[in-house]
């Protein structure tokens, strides 16, 4: 493993400043929040800088910073494609906002029949990895074992029961709520072996493991892989979905207009191929040459070294977190297992709610969390063990715009710039609330669920304005 003092906060825009604390004073931010979306690379922004005097648009444009652009565009689809392990001729990159919109994509547009009408998902996805599909076709769910991890007896049989119905197996590579990584290679043979597809959310897992497409003739490929930049270190506004060429090169286009079509008469289009015909108007291509800035950076500090740094912290904080009194861990809980999962810790203090132990750690110690239900409802309620009754109830509550006894957990996650310090001063700040240690009287917006110190005011205007 690394040195646990390894330091990579100095390669990251942020990691100084310093933000204002309900006493009036101000401290270094801390965020443990990068499971939702990470601060950019010093390298990435660098790039963006020096790429803007030469903006212009992209594709057909005959100057030469229009030139320039769509070759550096299409440089950064080469880079992602690299990142990911696939090879130009049988994968292609299309870019867009995000995963979110990535999965939607291949949702819309993969070609489903009427005898393979059918995605075999899991109870632990990310709403992402799941309500696409939903929309589409039927959605059948791997169910989980205790401590959130797919349930691989139950994904066998649930395969081999649908296997003359399943087109796409679409399982997230790691979850956003318990760290747990899930064996994709294997998983994909699987649904390989019973003619279906295999698609793997990587929004979690490509900022802290290397990934590897393989080629198609290895049973083991994966055939699609999402990515977010947001949570590569890369907040531009970019993300990619790496596909099969061969999906692509048919259908009709999920988005239609400028920049997807060969030809348009008032009687006729012919559609442009792979990846033109799903990139509809003029593309972010600044968010992608961020998003390829960011993945050279990290093929550049090395993946090893990145989960070696980040196993490091998951252990530290798993040793310590049992200090907090009231403390429950959910997921893997065992130290020894950090160099196999992500640093993604999810817990709940048993005698403060969620929303107000998240509250008081931004308002008094600043450091960031996230708390509640992380875009993974199912696997919330399955962590929790709550029974239908009480679920039932809560929605009941919600539909009365009443959030306040809204079922969570508190989320801290690593990132690379993260430090051993940062996480001794977490487990302080912890134990503060824990203990009841803090200064401010907090009240909880019924609507929200959320708690604010009384009679605090953010005063944003004096850290950022825009003009």
């Amino acid at each position: 493993m690394s040195d646990p003092n390894q330091d990579y906060s100095s390669m990251f825009v942020g990691t100084e400043t310093h933000v204002p604390l309900l006493d009036g004073s101000t401290t270094r931010y801390i965020n443990f929040d990068n499971a939702a979306s990470t601060p950019p690379l010093k390298a990435v922004q660098q790039a963006v800088a020096d790429f803007l005097p030469y903006y212009s648009s992209v594709h057909r444009g005959t100057g030469y910073k229009s030139q320039l652009s769509t070759h550096m565009y299409e440089e950064a689809r080469r880079i992602t494609l690299d990142f990911v392990g696939a090879d130009a001729q049988t994968h292609t990159c299309i870019f867009g906002k995000n995963t979110t919109e990535a999965i939607n994509k291949l949702a819309r547009r993969f070609p489903f029949t009427a005898e393979r009408n059918l995605v075999l998902t899991s109870s632990m996805e990310h709403h992402s990895n799941d309500l696409p599909w939903r929309a589409q076709v039927e959605v059948v769910h791997v169910g989980l074992l205790p401590n959130g991890g797919l349930d691989l007896d139950d994904f066998n049989s649930k395969l081999a029961k649908y296997a003359h119905r399943v087109a796409l197996v679409s399982i997230t590579g790691g979850s956003n709520v318990t760290g747990l990584i899930n064996p994709i290679h294997d998983l994909a043979e699987c649904s390989h072996a019973v003619g279906a597809y295999f698609m793997a959310d990587c929004a979690q897992l490509a900022p802290h493991r290397q990934i590897e497409v393989l080629l198609l003739d290895d049973p083991r490929h994966i055939d699609f892989v999402s990515l977010s930049g947001h949570k590569m270190y890369a907040p531009y506004g970019s993300g990619a979905l790496v596909g099969r060429q061969d999906i692509f090169e048919g259908g009709t286009p999920d988005m239609v207009g400028g920049g997807v079509v060969e030809i348009v008469t008032l009687d006729e289009v012919m559609w442009a191929g792979p990846p033109e015909r799903d990139e509809a108007g003029s593309p972010n291509h600044v968010g992608a040459i961020a998003m390829a800035a960011a993945e050279t950076a990290l093929m550049k500090i090395g993946m090893d070294n990145v989960a070696a740094h980040e196993a490091e912290l998951t252990i530290h904080a798993l040793s310590r977190l049992p200090e907090v009194e009231g403390i429950r861990i959910y997921g893997d809980t065992d130290p020894a297992n950090a160099d196999s999962r992500l640093g993604v810790i999810p817990f709940r203090l048993d005698h403060v709610d969620h929303f107000k132990t998240a509250a008081i750690l931004g308002h008094e110690f600043g450091i960031g969390v996230r708390n509640g239900c992380f875009c993974a409802h199912p696997l919330i309620l399955h962590l929790l063990q709550v029974d239908a009754a009480t679920a039932a109830k809560v929605r009941e509550e919600m539909l009365n715009n009443n959030r306040t006894n809204l079922p969570g957990l508190i989320r801290m996650s690593f990132g690379l710039y993260n430090t051993i310090e940062d996480v001794d001063r977490f487990i302080e700040a912890l134990k503060a609330v824990s203990a009841g240690n803090y200064q401010g009287e907090y009240v909880q917006d019924t609507t929200s669920g959320e708690f604010h110190p009384k009679g605090w005011q953010p005063q944003f205007e004096r850290y950022f304005t825009i003009g």
